[in-house]
């Protein structure tokens, strides 16, 4: 049986000792004090590669916590919780009034099935109108400026995921090697998911042997320095929200890593996304000035949205070869 399919049915609860239809882990409940219990539990929202619930918790102290609960199978499930987990614990850090508060994850108690769990804060979020482009582009670019790299170099900590294919983070003190590797490891991938392309694998050589290290190393040329900014990776208007409660906009679903700035605003240059490139862009600048060479910020721009095409040609097999043409 599919083991997401398998953990799906295992979450499904009937006659429980609380209220809802979703049946609460052991292991959940031990990230919290002793003494906490379950009030209600319920299956939310939808996911393709993922279990998600909310949660209803009494604390010990009497007092009533709300939790957004994602879960997935295997030992990809554990890549995918726990490099998310780190992804925004590292954003919350930064920007703690940007990103729902991660909790903790962990592994199911499971004994048939090799499982594991994400929590963060529950925010009541409006999800489907588009983020005001002053609010994006300046808490955005406040991450940017503010985060600082704990080895000072491009990467990350941990592995984290494009939805569910893992990502190659490894840590590098060259950005132009590091955005060489990121994007040769996704056109692997594009080349075992969707087939052998030859004309894709010219343009990806000379992209990688040519393009790359004509733009990337002149961002450090004449003395220059490129400073590894925390990015989201995934930032179009499906991973935003404004809260009921407080009218703040929030970003989640973060796969981040240290990169230059710039790569993070690449995905909006994008056909599939109704972030609109012009307004967002434009706003984005006004916080961030592009890097020097200023006049090169446009090829480079296209050069980084390569990265999330290619994404999205992995992500969009039963599209067919149209996706792979865009």
């Amino acid at each position: 049986m599919n083991p997401l399919q398998t953990l799906i049915d295992q979450s499904c609860g009937t006659n429980l000792p609380y209220p809802g239809d979703f049946r609460v882990d052991e292991n959940f409940l031990a990230k919290f004090p002793s003494g906490t219990t379950v009030i209600m539990a319920n299956r939310y929202a939808t996911s393709a590669w993922t279990v998600t619930a909310r949660l209803h918790l009494g604390m010990p102290d009497g007092t009533e916590e709300v939790y957004f609960l994602k879960s997935a199978p295997l030992a990809l499930g554990r890549l995918m919780m726990e490099g998310e987990f780190h992804a925004m614990s590292e954003f919350h850090k930064f920007a703690p009034g940007f990103v729902p508060k991660p909790h903790s994850w962990g592994r199911y108690s499971l004994h048939y099935l090799e499982a594991y769990f994400l929590v963060l804060e529950y925010l009541d979020l409006v999800t489907d109108t588009m983020p005001d482009p002053t609010e994006l582009c300046s808490k955005l670019a406040r991450v940017h400026r503010d985060s600082k790299s704990p080895t000072d170099q491009f990467g990350f900590a941990v592995t984290t995921c494009q939805n569910v294919y893992p990502q190659d983070l490894g840590w590098e003190s060259s950005w132009t090697t590091f955005y060489q590797k990121i994007l040769q490891h996704v056109l692997r991938l594009d080349f075992e998911t969707n087939g052998h392309w030859d004309d894709l694998d010219k343009v990806a050589q000379r992209l990688l042997k040519s393009v790359i290290p004509r733009l990337l190393d002149a961002l450090v040329e004449n003395g220059r320095t490129l400073k590894p900014s925390l990015i989201h990776a995934n930032l179009w208007e499906g991973n935003t929200g404004t809260s009921l409660e407080n009218g703040n906009l929030y970003i989640y679903d973060s796969p981040g890593f240290y990169a230059h700035n710039e790569l993070d605003v690449a995905d909006w240059r994008g056909y599939y996304n109704k972030i609109h490139r012009d307004v967002y862009i434009k706003t984005y600048l006004r916080y961030f000035p592009a890097s020097e060479p200023k006049d090169e910020w446009d090829d480079r721009n296209r050069l980084y949205a390569c990265y999330y095409y290619i994404w999205y040609s992995v992500h969009h097999k039963a599209s067919g070869k149209a996706v792979r043409q865009m």
